[in-house]
């Protein structure tokens, strides 16, 4: 089983089995508040000090996600590792989050970024690097980082030992907070990708996955983007998508009694 498989199977059976059982209550609690992102600064516990993640603090990086730079991703079959990718674009699209697109000598070797990805989130800044390995070094990168206004970055890339440590690493120096995630990160194999997990980790970066950091975004099931949530995972976790139909069905065999 991949690295990013191990780290996200067991929150998935758990989150899908209480995800499912809500999931229909949805559509009678879309004027409910969003308790999840509206408030401000909400932390784990009531009174906390840990601020968690919501759509409205944080920003996400993209980072050289390049239709080359793919073949160099060996810790997660391709299909696998793109369906989480495009997910976690499709999950800044629902919330609106603000987002960076960036590539690195796109005309080469490295290729464009992945179509998909610049499709869903046609207004986010897109920096062409023509040279610099590390993000962070250049000026436009860090710019646009800057103009959200926002100190939490929530980085993905290819591969994630150099493009993404290196910006996380450098981030982290200057005073942001970086979460990664973990299964949107290809590295050239699964002892390369733990050893730059555990860099980062001991740099202070927060390590997470696309399923547990989309779960963070929704918060409760009853918030207004608990459909389209719930249509992400079926779109993005098979697994998922067969405990949801079969719900559903259930659900319709009990309303025709």
């Amino acid at each position: 089983m991949a690295l990013s498989q191990k780290l996200v199977v067991p929150a998935l059976l758990i989150a899908a089995a209480i995800g499912g059982a809500m999931v229909s209550n949805v559509a009678n609690n879309e004027a409910r508040a969003q308790t999840g992102s509206a408030t401000k600064n909400p932390t784990w516990a009531p009174g906390g000090k840990r601020e968690r993640l919501t759509p409205d603090n944080c920003v996400f990086a993209f980072i050289d996600h390049q239709t080359g730079l793919m073949n160099l991703v060996g810790d997660t079959p391709t299909v696998e590792y793109k369906n989480y990718v495009v997910g976690l674009a499709k999950l800044a699209k629902i919330y609106n989050i603000p987002s960076v697109i960036t590539t690195s000598a796109e005309n080469g070797p490295n290729g464009p970024k992945l179509p998909e990805v610049v499709a869903l989130l046609p207004n986010a800044p897109y920096i062409k690097r023509n040279g610099q390995i590390n993000a962070w070094e250049d000026p436009a990168f860090v710019d646009a980082i800057k103009k959200t206004g926002r100190t939490k970055i929530v980085m993905s890339g290819i591969t994630t030992d150099v493009c993404v440590a290196f910006a996380a690493l450098s981030a982290l120096d200057a005073g942001f907070e970086v979460y990664v995630v973990t299964d949107a990160s290809g590295s050239m194999s699964e002892q390369t990708q733990l050893a730059s997990i555990m860099r980062m980790q001991d740099a202070g970066a927060i390590i997470g996955t696309w399923f547990a950091l989309s779960c963070e975004m929704l918060y409760d099931w009853r918030n207004p983007q608990g459909a389209e949530t719930a249509q992400l995972f079926v779109e993005h976790f098979p697994a998922y998508a067969e405990i949801y139909h079969s719900h559903q069905s259930a659900a319709g065999q009990s309303k025709s009694k």
